[in-house]
């Protein structure tokens, strides 16, 4: 079966292995564009937040590439992303484009559609076929972040700018392409010693700033505007909170196995927020105290116009900020969100968080320190 699912940063490569795996065929629709996002607001409601648009763009193009079917996370809880897929297929469904849509997500009861949801996924292939695939998209999904975690240290100290991203695309590609775990392996290794060559030597440690928030925003590229390439042209090193190995791990393996606990993020949060209120807010929080435990230079908090639990973490932060003494700037973007603002509200940031750095004393550091 043709199988398309929206873009969520460089996930698609191991989703592709994935699919391979269980024996179908995918349809990875192009790089989300501007073309991506148009198409998916003139067909979305206007009050949907924006990973909703973009993905329903994305389901547009794979299928104009010929997909038979969608892949889609659900969800249950507070946060809408849990009827998104059933609110694209009626959407699809009244612009005439019949397609099946597969969605997975942790099981509750009644048992019986998400073993309907894995057959469909799992009839076509041997159970040998898809240990192997799921193995090969682990390793890529892990190589993944990675790299990207790598490009990122690099990117402030490098000595031709662009040359990480560069790299970085460039070993994304061979990876995409790697078709065993020993590939991969390789190119890990090969980006471990080749990307910190390019990063010159300093006499003062980067701004470090980290990135909360909502986890599609976070890690769209195409939905933030590019956030983490911009800060490190800027010169600053972006320290993540969010992994979609963790996410992975903790909410499909630990939450169907009944192991997940959000207790160790309510105790972060004790003070600001009490509990559960959808999707990334507790974490939003939660991440964030730890930040200045650690401390960063600052957090930039970015998230979707009308995503209402981040709407809640954001209405805490500013009393966080003032208490836990670090600065926070909250983006909040949706399709109508301009670049030239974005960038200069990005500058303005980094040069009050370097002041304030100044300000409390200069920092000394080698480029291995991070």
């Amino acid at each position: 079966m043709k199988i398309t699912f929206p873009h969520m940063g460089n996930v698609y490569i191991a989703v592709e292995a994935f699919l391979r795996g269980l024996g179908h065929e995918p349809v990875t629709p192009p790089p989300s564009s501007r073309r991506t996002l148009e198409l998916g607001s003139f067909h979305s409601p206007a009050e949907v937040c924006l990973p909703f648009k973009i993905a329903l763009g994305n389901m547009l193009e794979g299928m104009a590439q010929g997909a038979e079917a969608v892949l889609m996370i659900g969800g249950w809880g507070p946060c809408r992303l849990g009827y998104y897929a059933e609110i694209q297929r009626l959407l699809l469904q009244a612009l005439g484009r019949e397609v099946e849509f597969i969605t997975l997500e942790v099981p509750r009861r009644p048992y019986a559609p998400y073993a309907a949801n894995l057959r469909k996924l799992i009839a076509p292939t041997r159970f040998s076929s898809l240990a192997r695939g799921a193995g090969l998209s682990w390793a890529k999904l892990k190589a993944v972040e990675e790299l990207e975690g790598l490009a990122l240290k690099v990117r402030p100290r490098e000595m031709r700018p662009g040359a990480a991203t560069e790299y970085l695309q460039e070993q994304l590609e061979r990876l995409r392409a790697a078709e065993t775990a020993a590939e991969v392996e390789e190119l890990r290794q090969a980006a471990r010693r080749d990307l910190p060559q390019l990063a010159g030597r300093e006499r003062n440690q980067p701004l470090r700033l980290g990135i909360v928030g909502e986890i599609y925003t976070v890690v769209e590229p195409f939905a933030n505007l590019r956030l983490e390439e911009r800060l490190g042209y800027l010169g600053v090193e972006v320290v993540r909170t969010i992994s979609l190995v963790e996410w992975v791990t903790n909410h499909i393996f630990k939450k169907a196995a009944g192991l997940s606990s959000l207790a160790p993020l309510r105790r972060l949060a004790a003070g600001y927020l009490r509990g559960f209120i959808g999707g990334h807010g507790l974490e939003s929080i939660a991440r964030s105290v730890a930040l200045a435990r650690q401390n960063l230079d600052g957090i930039i908090h970015i998230l979707p116009l009308s995503c209402m639990p981040e709407i809640v973490a954001r209405g805490i932060l500013p009393g966080l900020s003032r208490e836990q003494g670090i600065p926070v700037l909250s983006l909040v973007v949706d399709e109508h969100t301009a670049e030239a603002g974005f960038q200069t509200r990005l500058e303005a940031f980094v040069d009050l968080v370097g002041r304030r750095v100044g300000s409390l004393g200069h920092r000394q550091s080698s480029v291995s320190r991070s």
